[in-house]
Order: C-alpha cells, then structure tokens, then sequence
C-alpha cells in the first residue's frame, strides 16, 4: 500500500512557502483516502495545505494524538470545509479538562473551546475509544499506551483542574503506525506516554515487525540528561532506518538523537512529505 505523509503543522517550516507554529499535524494520503492526524493550533492548516496543493475538503477521518490545544485547534475549519462529514478518533480523556501548572497558577491548555463546540455539534460523534482501531485499511491507532518504563514518567505539571491539584496521566496519548515493505512506520504527536513506550506498545501490535521510521513529537524537550541518555541507549534496540524529529523534541534533544544516529535522524518541519509502500 502506497501512503503519502505531508507535514502540514510544525514548529518550523522545511518548505519556504509554508508557515510554523507550535503544533502538530500529520496529512495522510492512501489510494483510496485521506486522514489527518492532529490538526495542529489552526493557524497554519489551510494556508500550508493551499500551498503544498492538497484538498483538506477531501479529509473523512481526523486521529487526535491528545486532547491539547496545539493538536485540536485546527477542527472548526475543517469541520467547517467538510460540511461536519468527518469521522473524529480519540481517546475518551482526549475530551476532559486539561491544565498545566506555571509560577502564577495553571493555564488552560486543552480542546480550545470552539473545537469542542463543533465537536459537540457533529451529527456523528466522535469514536471514543481506549483501544486500538483500524482507523482506515492498513493504518491504526495505538489507543491507550501501557507505561511500563518509570524512567519515562512525566514530571512536567500536567494537571485536570484549574486549582493544580488533580495531575494529568495523559492516558489518552496516542499514535497512529501502518505497515511497509521495509517495517512499520509510526507517527507520534507528543509521545506524552514515552517514546519507548509507545514503539514497544506499537511492536507489540504489529506482532514483532520491525519499525522502520518514527516522525512526530517525542516530548524529549524537558527530559533530564538521565532520561535522554537512556532514551537513546533503548531505541539503539529498534534499528530504527529513519527518525523525523518534531515539534515538542526540542533543539537539544534533536541534536543528542541526530548525533546518536547520523544518517538516520533529522528535524522535520512543513511542507516536508514523506512516502512509503
């Protein structure tokens, strides 16, 4: 199966003409349709996808990685372009408050509240589910990602309540993988669950095939040197072909990847495309 991957949001651009922000989204093209996963803060979605040419009114599923707000934002003009006919994947805590802690109390950093106004106003809700689901011929979501690596136990101040009190497992971090002639293919949105994590819950869903390339988020921005250095030991066992380092990584630790794996790993950025059978 041919399937085409375009960065359509990111931190940086690869393509001049396309425009950054902090956000995430992935456009996914088979022969027979055309998903997003994650739809970036919504400030460069349309503008970057007239300008790479591809029709975001041709969209009929959108994954969400996570219920925040740099991967939500983009849904209302979309819903918008799409009439509403779209199928929306995500985990069931994708729609619960979300906070993170600062120095004067919590901000709000989940589903802007004009998402979760379409949403909510779609004729087909969305497909909530934990579990991992065939989310079109060949390509799946993980669903929930078991953590079973304390090394990757997030300390970042994620929290459920605008008091602070109340902190955020992330259960509904998920990623999105499909099959190729040369091993698996993953796209993460912040990998909140662990990057090792993920890829181990990801080959334990592809019954053991290799996983060829990783593109997306890895959330290595705030990781201690402890974590980073063990991070990069654990994935030497993935005899990973490609790592796409993006949005939440972090200069530093896509430097330290790039370094650890030279030839392998670079920064993404939009407008960069990708294809794979």
């Amino acid at each position: 199966m041919k399937t085409r991957i375009a960065i359509l949001s990111d931190n940086c651009v690869d393509n001049h003409n396309t425009r950054a922000e902090h956000g995430l989204a992935f456009w996914i093209e088979t022969e027979d349709q055309c998903l997003l996963f994650d739809t970036g803060q919504g400030l460069v979605l349309e503008d970057n996808a007239q300008v790479l040419d591809l029709d975001l009114d041709a969209v009929d599923t959108v994954v969400l990685s996570h219920g925040h707000y740099d991967h939500t934002g983009g849904l209302p003009a979309l819903l918008h372009r799409t009439g509403g006919d779209i199928r929306i994947i995500a985990h069931p805590a994708a729609f619960r408050p979300k906070y993170k802690r600062a120095d004067a109390g919590t901000r709000y950093i989940g589903i802007p509240p004009a998402s979760l106004e379409v949403l909510l106003g779609l004729s087909n809700p969305p497909v909530s589910t934990p579990l991992p689901l065939e989310v079109a011929p060949g390509i799946w979501s993980t669903g929930e990602i078991p953590r079973t690596h304390p090394e990757e136990t997030s300390t970042e101040g994620f929290c459920t309540d605008v008091q602070g009190v109340d902190d955020d497992p992330l259960l509904d971090d998920q990623a999105v993988f499909f099959d190729t002639s040369q091993g698996i293919v993953v796209l993460l949105g912040c990998a909140h669950a662990g990057l090792i994590n993920t890829l181990d819950h990801v080959r334990r869903l592809a019954q053991g095939r290799p996983i060829h390339a990783v593109l997306g988020g890895t959330h290595l921005r705030s990781a201690s040197p402890s974590r980073l250095a063990w991070t990069l030991e654990e994935l030497k066992f993935f005899s990973l072909q490609r790592v796409v380092a993006m949005h939440c990584t972090g200069p530093q630790a896509t430097a330290a990847l790039w370094n650890a794996f030279p030839g392998i790993c670079s920064p993404g950025g939009t407008g960069m495309s990708f294809d794979f059978e």
